[in-house]
This record gives structure tokens, sequence and C-alpha cells, in this order.
């Protein structure tokens, strides 16, 4: 059996889980910023009335949502940065050394070896592409909401187009405080931003812990700790991985089975079967 991480030490799944919390708050503070910026042109185009100086009004409020739309890509791409750069590399090292810790080994025996390395710039170049991805649609979303909101706004500014301005219709066809995913589902921003880092910091530190096993401590296998019920490659999976000993490459290859997984991989200093 594993030995217990050392007294006086929150666990690597409780440490996780606050730095999960602390990215979700910074990821969808930032978010605010699109969401009150659609929300202020939605006003500020329900104000107009056809007359003289209409044009140049929409024209003010269509600036000033995007310049709050360029802060936006700013802050969020600040972010990803940061995320890829630092954070992930913080939890790839954490995984690593919480490793050492339950083998009672000293924390020195660690450093950024080549394995170490490559693994990390993997997994930070994989989930920076997937956030900036994500960055990009909600960036060609905003634009579409724009279009259709100044179409809407002029139209109504002509005197032509008897039709009132809804706002409530534009911000129900483009939800800018969600997320698009696969098959037109939206999900809120929150809650996405939640499951997605959730999914990127758990697969980071655990392979930085597995990897950790294999190089560091010549482990073959590692003791899974995941919720109970939990199956092996998905939520439903009836492989359950809870306990169980997996091969460096299986664990590799599962790190993580759902988005919101928070599993935990153990060293096994021994082979399967012995104590």
């Amino acid at each position: 059996m594993t030995t217990p991480v050392r007294p006086g030490r929150r666990t690597l799944r409780a440490r996780l889980l606050a730095f999960i919390a602390d990215a979700t708050g910074r990821l969808t503070t930032i978010w605010r910023l699109l969401t009150r910026a659609q929300t202020t042109l939605l006003r500020a185009l329900a104000a107009i009335r056809p007359g003289r100086n209409a044009t140049s009004r929409i024209r003010t409020a269509e600036q000033a949502f995007r310049r709050a739309l360029a802060q936006y890509a700013r802050d969020l791409t600040a972010f990803i940065e940061r995320w890829a750069a630092t954070d992930l590399p913080i939890a790839y090292r954490d995984g690593a050394l919480t490793t050492l810790d339950h083998a009672r080994r000293p924390h020195t025996l660690w450093s950024w070896t080549p394995t170490h390395q490559g693994a990390i710039t993997t997994l930070s170049a994989q989930f920076y592409s997937d956030l900036t991805g994500r960055l990009r649609d909600t960036l060609r979303r905003a634009e579409a909401f724009l279009r259709a909101a100044l179409a809407a706004a002029r139209a109504r500014a002509t005197r032509f187009d008897p039709a009132p301005f809804r706002p409530a219709a534009l911000r129900r066809e483009h939800p800018l405080d969600t997320v698009l995913y696969a098959g037109n589902r939206r999900h809120p921003v929150e809650a996405w931003a939640r499951a997605a880092l959730t999914w990127q910091a758990v697969t980071t530190a655990n392979t930085g812990s597995i990897l950790t096993a294999a190089e560091q401590l010549a482990c073959t296998h590692v003791e899974v700790r995941d919720g109970a019920g939990c199956g092996w490659t998905s939520h439903q999976d009836p492989d359950t991985a809870d306990g169980t000993l997996r091969t460096i490459s299986d664990a590799l290859a599962h790190p993580t089975a759902h988005p919101h997984c928070i599993r935990e991989m153990r060293p096994h200093l021994g082979t399967p079967g012995s104590p």
C-alpha cells in the first residue's frame, strides 16, 4: 500500500479544487466585460429615435462596443497566456511533488528533466490552442451580434421600417453569456469555464504525477483514487477506477475520465499483487 501524504499538507485534490476555483473566477470576471458591453449597446441603441443625430449616435454606440470587445480580447488572451505558461506548469509540478510526498522521498529528487519538459510543453500547447479557439469563436459571435443589432437600429432610424427595436430578441438570438458546443448546444460561461479548466488542470497534474512515478521512482504502476463509481475511461464506464492499479501507459492515456473528474494518481512502489 502507498504511504499517506505528509501530515499538515492539504491533499492534491483540495489544492486543485482551490486552483480551479480561482482560475474559473478570473475567467468569468473577464467574460463579464463582453456581457456588459452587450447590455450597454442594446440599451444605447434602444434609446435612439429617428432624427438628424441618429446615425451619429449609432456610430458612437458601435465604437463603444468595439472598444469593450477589444479589451475583452486583450484580457482573455492574457489569461490564456498566463494559464498555459505559468499556471499549468505549477499544476504539473504540484502533481509531481505530491507523488514524491506519497513515496516519502525528498523534493530534490525531482527536476524539469527532458521528459517533464516535453510533457508540459505538449499539454500547454494543446490547452492554449483549445482556449484561443474558444476566444476566436466568441469574437465571431460577438461580431455577428453587433451586425444584427446595428442593422436593426439603422432600419429603425430611417423611419422606413416601422418594426420596433427588440433588445430581448437580439439577446436571445445572440446569447454572449453562453458558450456554444457541438450541435448548437449552449452552456453558461461559468459552467463551461469550470469544466474546461478542471479537465486541463487535472490532466496536467496527473501527468506530472504519473511521469514522476515512472521516472523518479521507477514505478510500473500507479494507484488510482477517484470518486466512488466513476469509470476508468468515462463516468459511465463499468470498469471503475477507484482503488485500482493501472500501468503507467494506461494511466497516461486516461489521466482523467470526464470534465469534472478530480482523479488522483499515487505511486505504487512495488509490483502488482505485492503489498
